[in-house]
């Protein structure tokens, strides 16, 4: 028999309509495969039944941008596996190879309705490797996996420059100028490798970093640009112009002074972490007004919290904050649910409550963006994962 989970008559915000409705949602073998006013008949007596009578119905929330399981609730070297210092070009790693299940971290993200993440390398690198999204339960990281390869790292403004300035990277202009070496570097390897053919003594050698690259160059994968700053946003816009490639944004700090221009443009913005001091120069516009002003103007926006720079169960009270400080709800609630799935691609599984999509929900009887509120049921795939039973 298959396994059926019944949420009955629960306030559902699904993050697609902006006004919440009363329903049924009927989830089998992890998934939802039916949402409507009333579903009664042999359903009841299969189903295992949730009553959510008077309780509101969420998305589980989705984190655009971390480094949860990389760097999380661990001090020290040892727990530390989110920056490769010893060279600022290694777009040959990849996040889940160093990603791991058992840190606290997860379990507390978990339990504040977080339920897929998109984690990976820091800004320390020019370009740092690739980004996977996965779900905040298990104990086997290829089995939470949703998608091994979300987008490929890269960094411009002050962090390449103070990690690398006594090695290879003084300047910005370093920055730009290395991505677009390692770009050209690729595109000419492409070539070599299509043109030999299967005569394997025409191949070009072997290299890890351009392999890592290729599918950026094929626009396979996008490159996640780590970029505070407005000019580092403009050269992030103009390389990914230049060799025709994907792109989002992350962090954005100075959006608003931007805002018009970004919509323009149309890249996948993500705000974040604004909570906290401006530590860096390039942080003194960092302000909770951001992700609202971007909405406003048009931007498809996510709302992140860099875990551990934020921790990663307070991803919904960011949204929270954002909302006091002019964001619309409905838009703050996207920031967290669909437009990050959107942001990291993987929209057809998670962000929304929609038939077809993984049966990912945050039952609460408030609102979970307000910090008072308590957290009654998250449920991962059709199963109550908070509270442990």
């Amino acid at each position: 028999m298959k396994k059926m989970l019944l949420i009955k008559q629960g306030t559902i915000y699904d993050a697609v309509h902006e006004e919440p409705y009363v329903a049924d949602i009927l989830v089998e073998e992890g998934k939802i495969q039916q949402i409507a006013p009333v579903l009664e008949g042999k359903i009841i007596n299969e189903a295992e039944i949730l009553d959510a009578s008077g309780l509101n119905v969420y998305p589980g929330f989705v984190e655009a941008h971390c480094h949860l399981g990389l760097d999380g609730y661990a001090i020290g070297f040892e727990g530390a596996d989110y920056n490769e210092m010893t060279d600022s070009l290694t777009p040959q790693l990849s996040a889940i190879d160093g990603l791991n299940p058992q840190d606290e971290s997860i379990r507390l993200a978990l339990e504040g309705g977080v339920t897929c993440v998109a984690a990976g390398p820091g800004s320390s690198n020019v370009l740092g490797g690739t980004f996977t999204a996965y779900k905040t339960t298990g104990k086997r990281i290829d089995d939470m996996v949703i998608k091994k390869k979300v987008a490929m790292k890269c960094a411009f403004g002050e962090n390449p420059k103070r990690c690398y300035k006594d090695k290879d990277n003084y300047s910005r202009m370093s920055t730009a100028s290395k991505l677009r070496i390692m770009l050209d570097k690729t595109i000419e390897y492409k070539k070599k490798k299509e043109a030999a053919g299967d005569d394997v003594l025409k191949q070009p050698a072997y290299d890890p970093k351009l392999e890592a690259l290729i599918p950026v160059i094929n626009g396979e994968l996008p490159l996640k640009a780590h970029a505070h700053q407005a000019n580092d946003i403009y050269t992030a816009i103009r390389i990914a112009k230049e060799y025709h490639v994907g792109l989002a944004i992350d962090h954005c700090t100075d959006g608003a002074l931007i805002a018009d221009d970004l919509a323009k443009e149309g890249f996948p913005i993500a705000v974040g972490p604004s909570l906290g001091h401006a530590t860096k120069f390039e942080l003194k516009n960092k302000s909770f007004t951001t992700p609202g002003i971007l909405a406003k103007a048009g931007c498809q926006v996510s709302i992140i919290t860099d875990s551990p720079v934020i921790p990663q169960q307070y991803l919904a009270l960011c949204a929270g904050l954002a909302v006091k400080d002019g964001m619309g709800e409905f838009d703050a609630l996207k920031a967290i649910t669909i437009n990050a799935a959107k942001h990291i691609g993987v929209s057809d599984r998670v962000g929304s409550i929609e038939v077809g999509k993984d049966a990912d929900f945050v039952i609460a009887q408030g609102n979970p963006m307000v910090s008072d509120t308590k957290l009654d049921y998250v449920i991962i795939d059709g199963i109550v994962r908070y509270p442990e039973k």
